[in-house]
């Protein structure tokens, strides 16, 4: 009899954790692999929602010979979880590190998952003040969004880079990523992070493809083009995959358009008519955006866009 009760209990601890795995399934989809060493999670194009689990944005792992590192953690630990496991299916390699490429929710929300699971965390110096900051508020919101309870604000990553620094880290056999401080782009603190030797980049938030770029109060039309100029100053980039912050992967060229030509159109729109007197509805409503007509988003970010760069070109101009 109490064997059979043993047997029964353990079959009862299979059906859960097979149901578990099931419902974090459901969360992601399983990752590409777009190099000998990296994958990346491609998100789809829409906003978060409880339907999809808050994923709209790319996500990456890099499995060098002795540790794993990941770039970005998520939405939440509920994702965060979905990408451990999905990792475990790839590699049994420990993943001793996470690359938070910017401040916002859905790249950072699921750190403490990974530092539990013996990773340091790395990112721009802005983050540990937004954390500390707007934590709470961005926890709430998330959670609010996913109709689960708030959990708790992530700790400051141990690695914190300043504008300008680069680290490298070490994965083992020769894989190495490089990780730069880009400056203020689309956020505060937006890194890129380059696979070496597989010359591929995860350039986070620097780069949108297949919809529009978003400009928020915490980033910089200025600042996210330079950042562009020193991405597309990388020795050989025109020929690396690079992995956006959101659409699919492709080659530095197949960026241009809905990226850096659609913020310089922008920021020479929003300069004059400041420099002229232009008031900021004006500068809206004059705004050519048909060329960028086929990206997804427009409607919903371009007005909001022509009042950010125009803040920006007005503070500039003073």
């Amino acid at each position: 009899m109490q064997v059979q009760v043993q047997v029964q209990l353990l079959g009862c601890c299979l059906l859960l954790a097979q149901a578990a795995r099931a419902a974090q399934a459901d969360v992601l989809p399983q990752p590409r692999q777009v190099s000998p060493h990296a994958w990346a999670w491609i998100g789809p194009l829409e906003g978060p929602r409880r339907e999809n689990h808050g994923f709209r944005m790319n996500l990456g792992l890099v499995v060098g010979t002795h540790a794993v590192a990941v770039i970005d953690s998520g939405y939440s630990p509920q994702m965060a979880r979905a990408m451990l496991d999905q990792i475990r299916t790839i590699t049994p390699l420990p993943v001793r590190h996470v690359v938070n490429t910017n401040s916002q929710p859905h790249r950072v929300l699921g750190n403490a998952v990974f530092r539990q699971a013996g990773a340091r965390a790395v990112a721009g110096q802005e983050l540990a003040g937004r954390l500390t900051r707007e934590g709470t508020v961005m926890v709430g919101a998330a959670a609010a969004i996913l109709g689960v309870s708030p959990w708790a604000v992530p700790d400051a990553p141990e690695r914190l880079l300043q504008a300008g620094e680069t680290e490298d880290i070490d994965l083992g056999g020769g894989v190495v990523l490089r990780v730069r401080h880009a400056g203020q782009a689309h956020t505060r603190g937006s890194l890129s992070v380059e696979v070496r030797p597989d010359r591929v980049v995860f350039t986070g938030d620097l780069l949108y493809g297949e919809r529009l770029p978003a400009l928020i109060p915490d980033g910089s039309v200025k600042g996210w083009l330079r950042a562009l100029d020193t991405l597309a100053g990388l020795e050989g980039v025109a020929s690396m995959l690079l992995v956006p912050g959101h659409g699919r992967p492709g080659r530095l060229a197949e960026f241009q358009h809905p990226t850096r030509d659609y913020l310089l159109r922008l920021k020479r729109h929003t300069d004059d008519a400041v420099q002229r007197g232009i008031d900021i509805e004006t500068a809206k409503s004059t705004f050519d955006v048909s060329p960028w007509k086929g990206l997804a988003n427009v409607e919903e970010l371009n007005g909001r866009n022509v009042y950010q760069a125009y803040q920006e070109s007005e503070a500039d101009d003073l």
